[in-house]
């Protein structure tokens, strides 16, 4: 249902598919307090689009070339913190919920949202209230039952050594390698093996390859 307003909302909508950017500007015309402000097709040109127009609310997508969507979801909340943005995405995973929330979203929902729900969902981002869909927030609770990432103990130094043991370097040359003594490698080995929650060097790694612990 269109609604009058003086000032309508001005939405920028990023998105790597064309056929959605088109889809959504064309929902937009449908509502009188919904002004389109931009489209991206990366969060590189979200990000410039952004300074330039400084929309009031943003359509994010995650999954984007160049920068994807929780990147730019950062920069633009660092850069422009009155600009609402709304993740707008297929994927309804907690980590990715998670990530967006801490870079600064208001909102998380999924693509199949209907136009009126979608439209009162970016008033609300307007006004300031967080919007989560149902499978988002059912999502989000699952992920933080699970608890902390694995590793999130882990100190820089622990997680540069956890790094060398990946790449299969023994003790002796991580010490080289960090310019530290063995026994303190040895000191560090040990301490990550108890915060991984591990019995061996080889379940370290593998548990840090598979959690993506160290880049």
């Amino acid at each position: 249902m269109s609604k009058s307003v003086k000032h309508p909302i001005r939405v920028m909508i990023a998105d790597d598919h064309l056929m959605v950017r088109k889809g959504l500007a064309t929902f937009l015309k449908v509502f009188d307090d919904l002004e389109l402000a931009g489209e991206a097709e990366n969060g590189i040109r979200a990000v410039e689009i952004c300074a330039r127009e400084i929309p009031d609310v943003v359509l994010m997508d995650m999954v984007m070339p160049e920068m994807d969507g929780q990147t730019a979801t950062q920069v633009i909340h660092k850069q422009f913190p009155q600009i609402r943005i709304i993740a707008l995405t297929s994927f309804s995973d907690g980590k990715m919920i998670r990530g967006m929330l801490q870079a600064g979203a208001i909102g998380y929902l999924l693509k199949d949202i209907s136009a009126d729900d979608l439209a009162n969902a970016i008033r609300q981002a307007y006004a300031g209230k967080s919007i989560l869909s149902a499978d988002s927030l059912q999502m989000l609770m699952v992920e933080n039952e699970r608890g902390p990432d694995p590793g999130h103990e882990l100190t820089d130094r622990e997680r540069d050594v956890l790094r060398l043991m990946v790449k299969g370097l023994s003790n002796t040359r991580i010490a080289t390698e960090l310019v530290l003594s063995p026994s303190t490698v040895k000191s560090h080995v040990s301490s990550i093996l108890a915060k991984l929650r591990v019995f061996s060097r080889s379940e370290a790694v593998a548990l840090a390859v598979r959690e993506k612990i160290v880049a």
